[in-house]
């Protein structure tokens, strides 16, 4: 899967989350533009992990701060 078909995906899922409907950009931040909570963080998470069928640790989500850096993550882990 390519960055641009991960990107697409990550959108789709992002959507019923982002309740403000703020326009996702790679550098839209979850805490601070999308004011994602801790449980929302949890619920988003999980399903990207399912949808993607990886595993993204809490040392590597402490790390993502935006949308950019999420969508590299995934990519990563999908090819490892």
């Amino acid at each position: 899967m390519d960055r641009a078909e991960i990107d697409s995906t990550i959108r789709s899922i992002i959507e019923p989350f982002n309740k403000k409907g703020i326009a996702v950009a790679e550098d839209t931040t979850f805490a601070g533009d999308l004011e994602f909570d801790s449980l929302t963080v949890m619920d988003f998470v999980a399903e990207i992990e399912d949808a993607f069928d990886i595993i993204i640790s809490m040392n590597q989500q402490a790390e993502i701060e935006t949308y950019g850096q999420l969508v590299d993550a995934v990519a990563k882990l999908q090819g490892e």
